[in-house]
């Protein structure tokens, strides 16, 4: 599948459906709070998604049976929501990808659920940085791979580790399309950056060790190999002749918790 450079008129319609995203996004932060299931998250996102005559993504595509994708602890990403009970001191990545117009607008961000414990703050945070300084690389003329380098120099400078098997990706009318968007790598290598592509920037930073495995079951949950927490950000970007606009930037702070103050732009 060859690179998208979109048209003015497209990207106009991203910008639409990504500020859904985003809107939505802050909706569940307004909303969480312990004691919920994450199937409750599904119904939040779900029913404000319709509610904007727009779809979820995620429900149905390949077979994904919920409309968001609900990742706890030491779950990477593609959780299912479900009956599990959020508890005070969990956190959870939700990951909103909303269909309006003909284009699909993808975002993500993890939550606190109450009080976190340090080291749920550090990878948690360390995956926020990392997401900033990988978007800052972003310019017109620039290689893909100093996005993953530097995303890898500050993940792995704060003692954590980078996933490796799951990547950003291009994103337009299709949900999935190129280039693939490494978050590690090196600085001068992979495809150049063109002004109207757009992509999403997805940093999956674990506390422990960087390899996942896939639940055999149902063939969707991804979790850390060595059992430890995993924490996520992400963002759709638009390259432009003067270096980038986040597509799915939220009109306000992010709630991160009911109990703590932390904020994300």
């Amino acid at each position: 599948m060859a690179i998208v450079i979109k048209s003015a008129k497209e990207i106009e319609a991203m910008r639409v459906s990504c500020l859904m995203a985003a809107e939505t996004l802050l909706l569940v932060g307004e909303k969480l709070r312990a004691g919920m299931t994450t199937d409750d998250i599904n119904t939040i996102v779900h029913e404000d998604t319709i509610r904007r005559g727009a779809r979820p993504s995620p429900l149905n595509y390949r077979g994904f049976p919920k409309s968001v994708c609900t990742s706890v602890n030491d779950v990477v990403c593609h959780g299912i929501p479900g009956p599990q009970v959020l508890k005070d001191g969990d956190i959870i990545n939700v990951d909103v990808t909303t269909f309006y117009g003909g284009f699909h607008g993808d975002t993500s961000a993890t939550f606190y659920v109450g009080t976190p414990s340090p080291e749920a703050r550090r990878v948690v945070e360390t995956a926020r940085r990392s997401l900033d300084l990988g978007i800052e690389q972003v310019k017109d003329g620039a290689r893909l791979g100093d996005i993953g380098a530097a995303i890898q120099e500050y993940v792995e400078g704060q003692g954590c580790s980078v996933v490796r098997d799951f990547v950003g990706h291009g994103i337009g009318r299709v949900f999935h399309e190129d280039p693939q968007v490494k978050h590690y790598g090196k600085r001068g290598a992979g495809e150049r950056m063109k002004a109207g592509m757009i992509f999403t920037i997805e940093p999956m930073v674990n506390l422990g060790r960087w390899e996942v495995e896939v639940d055999p079951k149902d063939k969707w949950t991804v979790t850390t190999a060595d059992g430890s927490l995993s924490a996520q950000f992400e963002h759709t970007i638009l390259v432009t002749k003067s270096g980038y606009e986040v597509l799915t930037k939220r009109p306000k702070p992010l709630r991160m918790s009911e109990n703590v103050a932390t904020i994300m732009l």
